[in-house]
């Protein structure tokens, strides 16, 4: 009788403390008592480290394509963990009933409208080198290649400068698997841009519908389509980082208003198109930042505004001519006010040096003629230090100019060479001036 009293008690407490167990309640005395003596660990996830990629020589960041890799098709990882469906709880999960996405999943559906829309229009683009067999069967050798795609019915395509620069001769493959002789119609190395050729009436053209630059905002969805490291038609997607990016160029000038993304951009996606969640082109794939010599999700393209003045001049004339004012500068510090004689309050482009023979030093503009003790750069063993007695660019027509790229995207924007402009600028001493200067036509930097 006292064994099942206590048989009974025992029971009891058992009972009590898988009851306050589940409340939190229980005591670690009791826990002893009632779990194993190990907490069993959840099973590590694994994950893949890398996805398989062709042994090809990678391509530079500025360089104009890759290799041609082995024609290896590789599975995409999956967008979701199997088994994993909506609103299912899972092992050592409690049910919560909290709103969760719709299965139509509108996100997906947006990439593939998108890509069903616009990968007929893109193309790969190799560049080929002719080898000499030291007689009649010399043959051409794809040596790096790139993207790009159709700009209009009568055959033209758009593609960066680097893709083709240097190049015996030029190859385009649709996504259809034809492949077609192109011609070189021409290029713009300041603007990265250039255009080929090939025969329409060879093949079913599919041109792309063309963005604004002015409805691109910070946010919003980007999505690249091109070759990656050879694998034809590939889309990647992510948003605009930033806008306004002002990146050099293979020539040494700046592109302005270059698109930041951090959409995966490779080696091969040259040329290809970024675009909204529209399908229309807002710019055109150039460069990424990478240690890697591959994507590290800082790439830019060259905005579509750009593409738009570019592209329609190298069709008809073959080449591009920019607008020259032949200044060189920074944006104004109100931390240089005292040392300049300017007040805190402008703003504006302050002009370090004026170019010899160029349209502002024929305009009477001045740049900075004694060192001040500020320090601008230092490198080499070297420091430049801030000149006084430049003048101080405040306005450009009708625009007000507040950074030094302002002047820049004015001017590839809205001028051509031959054309006037009017600059209202501060000069020390003499108060604000108005100056009319006439541009010229951009030169070649030489080093």
């Amino acid at each position: 009788m006292k064994a099942s009293r206590t048989l009974g008690l025992i029971a009891g407490l058992v009972i009590l403390s898988l009851t306050l167990m589940g409340c939190g309640l229980v005591t670690a005395s009791v826990r002893m008592m009632t779990e194993p003596t190990a907490t069993p660990r959840r099973p590590a996830q694994q994950l893949p480290l890398a996805t398989r990629t062709p042994l090809v020589q990678p391509e530079a960041p500025r360089n104009s394509g890759t290799a041609v890799p082995p024609s290896a098709e590789q599975p995409a990882p999956a967008g979701a963990i199997p088994g994993q469906g909506q609103g299912e709880a899972q092992p050592g999960q409690a049910q919560q009933n909290l709103p969760v996405p719709s299965a139509d999943q509108s996100e997906a559906r947006v990439f593939t409208a998108v890509y069903q829309k616009v990968s007929p229009s893109v193309v790969r683009i190799d560049n080929l080198t002719s080898i000499s067999a030291g007689g009649a069967n010399d043959e051409a050798l794809p040596e790096s290649q790139g993207s790009g795609w159709v700009w209009d019915a009568n055959g033209y395509i758009v593609t960066n400068h680097h893709v083709v620069e240097g190049a015996d001769e030029l190859s385009v493959t649709f996504p259809d698997g034809v492949e077609l002789p192109a011609e070189l119609i021409g290029s713009d190395p300041d603007s990265d841009l250039a255009v080929v050729r090939v025969d329409p009436s060879l093949v079913q053209l599919v041109p792309t519908e063309r963005g604004r630059l002015d409805e691109v905002v910070v946010g919003q969805r980007a999505i690249a389509i091109g070759n990656p490291f050879g694998y034809d038609n590939s889309i990647t997607t992510g948003i605009v980082s930033a806008l306004g990016r002002s990146i050099e160029s293979q020539s040494g000038y700046s592109i302005p208003l270059a698109i930041q993304t951090d959409a995966a951009i490779n080696p091969g996606n040259s040329g290809g198109p970024l675009l909204n969640d529209r399908g229309q082109v807002i710019g055109v794939n150039f460069l990424i930042r990478s240690a890697s010599r591959s994507n590290s999700g800082v790439g830019f393209a060259i905005p579509i505004n750009i593409v738009e003045r570019v592209v329609p001049s190298i069709i008809e004339t073959g080449g591009y001519k920019h607008a020259y004012l032949g200044v060189s500068g920074r944006t104004y510090s109100p931390a240089w006010a005292e040392a300049l004689g300017f007040p805190t309050d402008v703003r504006g482009a302050y002009i370090l040096e004026v170019r010899s023979n160029g349209p502002a030093r024929r305009a009477g503009l001045r740049g900075g003629s004694e060192d001040t003790d500020i320090p601008l750069a230092a490198g080499m063993g070297q420091v430049l230090y801030l000149p006084r007695g430049g003048d101080l660019i405040v306005g450009i027509d009708d625009q007000p100019i507040r950074t030094f790229d302002d002047i820049l995207v004015y001017l590839t924007s809205f001028k051509s060479p031959g054309e006037d402009v009017e600059l209202r600028i501060l000069r020390a001493g003499e108060g604000e001036q108005s100056i009319i200067v006439r541009l010229g036509e951009r030169p070649a930097l030489t080093e």
